[in-house]
């Protein structure tokens, strides 16, 4: 997926919509305080929540996902960008992160 437009988590622009598109279970161990959640095996049926942001940087754990999801929003006129290295990334360069289970420390699963 490297002809998706991506960035790297340290040129993140200061308050980009972020779209994470991770399984429940690793958006409940740890994401970013003001991510917005639908899941990849969801989109498709969602589609109308997906932010409107232009553009709207897409994360997932390893920026895999992220890409197919970003090449998949381009097709429907989502002007989006993948946040590549995604949330190990993210966590890595000590970006804040919150987990959903009270006292749980975040993490990336």
């Amino acid at each position: 997926m490297n002809d998706v437009p991506a960035v790297g988590v340290d040129d993140l622009p200061h308050g980009a919509v972020l779209l994470d598109v991770r399984e429940d279970d690793e958006w409940t161990a740890g994401h970013a305080p003001e991510a917005r959640h639908l899941p990849m095996s969801q989109l498709t049926g969602r589609l109308d929540e997906v932010p409107a942001a232009d553009p709207l940087y897409v994360i997932c754990r390893s920026g895999s996902r992220s890409a197919r999801v970003v090449a998949f929003l381009s097709q429907q006129g989502v002007p989006a960008v993948n946040v590549a290295g995604g949330m190990q990334s993210w966590a890595a360069a000590g970006r804040p992160m919150v987990a959903e289970r009270a006292g749980a420390t975040p993490d990336v699963v």
